[in-house]
């Protein structure tokens, strides 16, 4: 890590398992592929005014991109940074594939009921997040745009999706700095698009550090004159 901070604590975050958390001003949440192949669908909220949330098209939109990775923001919905990754081994992070119901896992990876299987039940990203988000006064309404770290989805000229299998490896890792307080809501699933019919979610281990001189980190950041502006606006909003 590049930018001089504090290791807080850490948490290993199993294969099917889902975590919430406020990440505070100041922090760095690190997410590191374990054993290669992960994918954490994550969603982000003002902690303190949780109708602010994340807002991907205008994510993409703002920085010109079809993907993220280091230097890039994630805006609010009113043209806040809620986080940004500052340091990125994976490279591509997927902003389009969103998360499977109840119903899409049952079709694609098959029966897999808490009745047979106990604890290794087939879980879904949908019911997983709205687990989380009860204990932050949250419901259906407010689960709309996921991101999808350690996954690369492409896109060709005819607005075809590809998912590229094998992309995170071993050991990768994403930094995500937080400029103010954000509510994260995550869980450890296969890509909706991921082609394997066996269900086999990978675990991520989570670390916090306390960043020592937060500019060194928004500097980072400011890859775009739109990121510069949406981090001026945060930190009007932090006085």
């Amino acid at each position: 890590m590049n930018i001089t901070s504090t290791l807080l604590r850490e948490e290993r975050l199993p294969g099917g398992g889902h975590f919430s958390c406020v990440l505070k001003r100041g922090q760095i949440l690190r997410m590191t592929d374990i054993e290669g192949g992960a994918n954490v669908s994550l969603i982000m909220l003002n902690a303190h005014e949780k109708s602010e949330r994340l807002n991907l098209p205008d994510t993409l939109k703002g920085q010109h991109t079809a993907r993220l990775t280091a230097g890039h923001c994630f805006y609010s919905d009113m043209g806040r940074v809620l986080t940004g990754i500052t340091a990125d081994t994976s490279g591509w992070h997927d902003p389009f594939g969103g998360v499977l119901n109840a119903a899409e896992v049952a079709e694609k990876y098959g029966q897999g009921r808490y009745q047979e299987r106990r604890n290794g039940f087939f879980r879904n990203g949908t019911d997983n997040l709205l687990v989380e988000m009860g204990k932050w006064d949250l419901n259906l309404e407010d689960l709309l745009m996921v991101v999808n770290f350690f996954s690369k989805v492409t896109v060709d000229d005819d607005g075809q999706f590809s998912f590229h299998p094998g992309h995170s490896q071993p050991g990768c890792h994403v930094d995500l700095f937080a400029p103010m307080d954000v509510l994260v809501v995550m869980t450890a699933l296969q890509h909706p698009m991921d082609p394997s019919a066996e269900y086999a979610p990978r675990p991520v281990q989570l670390s916090w550090w306390q960043v020592q001189d937060e500019e060194s980190a928004i500097r980072a950041l400011l890859t775009r004159p739109e990121n510069e502006r949406a981090i001026t606006n945060t930190q009007l909003f932090a006085l």
